[in-house]
This record gives structure tokens, sequence and C-alpha cells, in this order.
């Protein structure tokens, strides 16, 4: 069936949504934690095309490890100031010089590091001013000599740098769904088009119990946008009306939608910022603790606690395993009698990436029914078309195809 180390199994467990209570959180682009991994992601990309640009090859970095340090704001109806900036340090290990031709070659690491984050920053975040509402600082430092030299050791057949593991699953449910459109539907040019008083700092929660939803959202207001609590309440309004006609209207379970519900307003209380994230005001982040590498948050499902952010997309598995255990699980859940399908992949340092430590397949099949042989071979053909092509994870990483966060 394969020639790698894989074990298929039926999972003797009633799907997702026959389970009474089911909690998904997606923390959108303007939250701390998001902006960390986007900051992350983008270093490794442009360090990725500047080693390329350079040398023809991708070279050893894992630059997952950003931090963000919230500031401190005044945000007030009509107007408002940064007072502290946000301070940003890019960190992580990189190769920062290469021997070419008898002499050494510096790779201007840190400078890449400060341009793509304010590049990202200026692009995605509308009113952060990148040169008085933030610091970026830089903190890289050369990769292990060990971890360099077992990443280039193989060419073409690249080793994994890591003990660790990738986890995938499908398909998703209703809930999943819902909290996933609900924050890009929010973040979407034709909502702020439409709605430009509303910020990037977006994060919902969602709730099933039974076959009711509801979802608790928190949208960050831009102060200067808004000159009166008044004009708050009808842009809240607004909006709420805008997610349940756009995602609500188009679940079939009752759903009930929760915005800034923190607000007190016969006490002047209401989710203002000056800059459309809450990072300005004290709320910190870091690479890896916001959305799994399927971009949610989902404690009935398994999931791996690595950061898929920053982690160069030739070698390192926590990376690539975690893109690939959902591409897995995502064809083999498209099999006739599948319910749900749930993959989990772990590698072992120094082992060729192709050749998983082992690959674990769990089904949930339609009635509990036991897997028959064609199901399995057909599951068995899965697992050696992906492993077979896995450079291609590379590829879709590159060219930003996958979510990672």
């Amino acid at each position: 069936m394969t020639g790698r180390n894989v074990i298929i199994e039926n999972l003797q467990q009633q799907p997702i949504e026959s389970h009474m209570v089911e909690f998904v959180e997606r923390k959108g682009l303007g939250h701390p934690d998001y902006i960390a991994d986007s900051l992350s992601e983008e270093l490794s990309l442009e360090l990725c095309r500047e080693y390329s640009k350079r040398f023809g090859t991708i070279l050893h970095h894992n630059v997952d490890k950003v931090l963000l340090v919230g500031g401190e704001a005044r945000p007030v109806f009509g107007g408002g100031e940064v007072i502290s900036p946000i301070y940003i340090v890019m960190s992580g290990r990189a190769t920062t010089e290469v021997d070419s031709n008898g002499a050494k070659e510096k790779i201007p690491v840190g400078r890449i590091a400060v341009e793509s984050a304010k590049r990202w920053l200026k692009s995605s975040i509308r009113n952060l001013d990148t040169e008085s509402h933030v610091i970026v600082d830089h903190r890289i430092g050369d990769g292990s000599t060990a971890l360099v030299c077992n990443y280039d050791n193989k060419k073409g057949n690249a080793c994994a740098n890591d003990t660790s593991f990738g986890v995938g699953y499908a398909p998703w449910d209703t809930l999943e769904n819902l909290v996933f459109d609900a924050e890009r539907f929010v973040n979407s040019d034709y909502l702020k088009k439409r709605i430009p008083e509303v910020g990037e700092d977006v994060k919902v929660m969602g709730l099933r119990t039974g076959k009711e939803i509801k979802l608790t959202i928190a949208a960050a207001m831009v102060s200067k946008n808004i000159p009166d609590m008044s004009h708050y309440l009808s842009v809240k309004a607004d909006l709420k009306k805008a997610i349940e006609d756009k995602i609500t209207s188009k679940c079939e379970m009752p759903v009930e939608v929760y915005l800034n519900n923190a607000d007190i307003p016969e006490n002047g209380i209401a989710y203002l910022t000056v800059t459309g994230t809450s990072a300005e005001m004290g709320d910190d982040g870091e690479t890896g603790r916001g959305n799994r590498s399927n971009g949610l948050i989902t404690p009935q499902r398994p999931m791996s606690l690595e950061a898929a952010a920053g982690k160069n997309p030739v070698s390192h598995v926590g990376k690539i395993y975690n893109v690939m255990a959902a591409s897995i699980a995502d064809r083999v859940a498209k099999i006739k009698g599948v319910n749900e399908a749930y993959v989990k992949i772990v590698s072992q340092i120094g082992r060729p990436i192709d050749d998983p430590h082992m690959a674990d397949v769990q089904v949930v099949s339609e009635g509990g029914m036991p897997l028959t042989s064609n199901m399995k071979a057909e599951i068995g053909a899965i697992i050696e078309s992906e492993f077979g092509s896995i450079d291609k994870v590379t590829e879709l990483i590159l060219a930003k195809k996958v979510t990672l966060y």
C-alpha cells in the first residue's frame, strides 16, 4: 500500500457537529498575535527571495520569534493620539554571511527584517503610521552550525531540521467556516470601503450549543472617523447587520451575533482605537500564539502548537507537515464513505522530509462502518502522492497559496 511509515485506522467517535458543545476562535488581521505571525512570514519570504537572487537557492533560516510589545494611546471621539509607539522585535535565526568565491558575502538580514515589517504594516493596517506609531528592531542571529549543515546535507531531498509534528483535519464544519468567514468579511476591502470606521483588529469567538450558534466579535473602531457616541452606535449597528446579512444568513442553524460586548455607552465606554489595532494600547503579540496553521483555534480538534509562520519552507517540518497534513486530510475526506479525516505526521531530525517517522491517518467513517480494503488503498495512494511531490508544498508557501495562521 505504501513504503512509508503509515498507519490508517478507523476512529471510533462521533463527528464533531454531533457533539453538544463546540468552540472555535479566529484572531484577525490587526490582532497583535496575527501581526507577529505575519511579520515572521513576510521576513521568511523576503529572505527566500534574497537568498535565491544571490545564490540560486534558499538558505537556512527560522525567523519565527517576533515579539510585539504594545504601546500607549489616547483615542477620543473625532481624534486621539499615540503616546508611546508599538515596539516590535524581529528575531530568530538566519544565514547572515556566505563564503562566495573565496570571499565572505554579507546578507543584510537586519535591513531586510525592518523593511519587510514596515512594508507589511503599511499595506495592512491602514491607520498605522510606520514612522511614528511603531518602532521596528531586529535581533537575528546566525543559524546553528549543526542545523545549517543538516539543512544543506541532501540537495533535492532535504532532511528535517527538527523533530516535530504536523496536524490537519477535514472537512471544516459549520461553525469553523462561519468564524473564519466572519473575520475575513469584516476585514475585506468591500467592508472597509463601505464602513471605513472599522479597524483591522477583529477577533471572532464562536460557540455552538446543540444546533444554536453565538458569535462574539470584537472589532476595533478608528476614533478619528467617529465624532461621537451616537455615530459609534450607528456604525456598530451597521456592521452587525452587514455580518448578519452576508455571513450568518447563509447558515442553516440560528446564529446570534454579539458585537463589542464590553461597550457601556451610557458610561461613555466604547471600543475605540487610534490606529485600528489594540497593539497601540498595551496588547502584546508573539509569533505562534494566535491561530493554528489552518487559520483557526479549535480546542475540540487536534492541533499542533508549532508556529508555522517564519519557519523555512524547505526543511522545517513544523511548517511543511502542517500544510501537508491539511492537504492529505482534505483529499481523504472526499473519499466515499468518509465522514471526517484526521492526519498527524511526525518527523525525526536528520531524516528526509519525504520519509516521515510516522504518518497516522484516522478516519471517522459514515455510520462507523469498518474501512474497506479499497478505502485503505485509496488513502495509501494519497499519502504516496503527497509525499512524492513534497517540493510542491514549498512552492505553494512561496506563492502565498496556503493558510499558515
